[in-house]
Parts: C-alpha cells; structure tokens; sequence
C-alpha cells in the first residue's frame, strides 16, 4: 500500500466517523470547542459544517481509495480544506485569544495535516 492509500484510509478513519458523530449528536461540540446552536437553525448549521462537510470528507477518501485516479484530487482538496481551516484558525486565535485546549489541538492538526497533504500532492505524478 502506498504513502497516499494509507493516507488516504487514515483520513477515512478520522473525517467519517467524527463527521458523522457531529451530525447526530451536534451538542458534542457545546463541551467540546464551545460551540452551540441557539436555534434549531443554529443546530442544523452545526450538523451541516461539522457533520455533513467533514463526513463528507471521509467519503471523498473513501472514494479516492475506490479509485486510484481520484487519489491525488482528493489529497490536494485535503491540502486546501485543512489549510483553509488552519489558516483562519491561527488568525481567530490571534484576533480573538481563543488559546483552548481545542483550539491547540485543532491547531496541530490541521497544520500537521496541510503539511503532509501538500507533501503528497507534490510527491505524486499526475495521472
């Protein structure tokens, strides 16, 4: 198994299930990041961005794993998703003093995350 496939298979195992538990239980995130919907709009806001996208996420991995000639679209959407989120991340954090817990993992995450995505996109050959 290649460097992206098993790339790939972890971000699977992480974006899915979480996607999916957020979706269905979006008052996780109330104790979790301090996030809470207000309304049931907000709720279903939280389940949208926190469920929908990131499960949908997972299942753009999965797809990728399906099939190999999706494997390096997937890996540079993954580039520029969690380098979108870090990016915005670092300057709320500056803007906004959120140092948490959370956000310190989070914060390690994603840049951890954009880092490698970028590294196998530029590693891999087009098809």
């Amino acid at each position: 198994m290649t460097t992206t496939k098993i790339y790939l298979a972890i971000s699977v195992l992480i974006w899915l299930p979480y996607g999916l538990y957020c979706a269905f239980t979006p008052e996780y995130l109330e104790g979790a990041a301090g996030v809470m919907a207000t309304t049931p709009t907000g709720t279903t806001e939280i389940r949208a961005m926190y469920g929908g996208l990131q499960a949908s996420i997972g299942m753009m991995c999965a797809a990728a794993l399906a099939r190999a000639d999706l494997a390096r679209s997937a890996v540079l959407a993954l580039a520029f998703l969690t380098s979108g989120l870090f990016l915005v991340r670092v300057a709320g954090f500056l803007i906004d003093g959120s140092a948490s817990e959370y956000t310190n993992g989070v914060l390690v995450f994603e840049g951890t995350y954009s880092v490698i995505s970028i590294m196998l996109f530029t590693r891999t050959a087009p098809n």
